[in-house]
């Protein structure tokens, strides 16, 4: 995985948890999850965004 080893990763993991601190790490990790839900989503069906977003141009109007 990108040439990391087992060091180099929990290296990687102490320092975001230094940064980000132990109780934003689960918010952190849902709204990547999410991000990455929706992306899954939108390359499944490209149409349907379309749709959706005149849909939300037409009610912001």
């Amino acid at each position: 995985m990108f040439g990391l080893g087992p060091m180099e990763l929990t290296i990687i993991l102490v320092i975001i948890l230094i940064i980000f601190g132990a109780g934003r790490l689960p918010e952190i990790g849902s709204g990547i999850g999410k991000g990455i839900k929706n992306f899954k989503k939108s390359m499944k069906d490209p149409e349907n965004d379309k749709i959706e977003d005149k849909d939300d141009k037409k009610t912001s109007d």
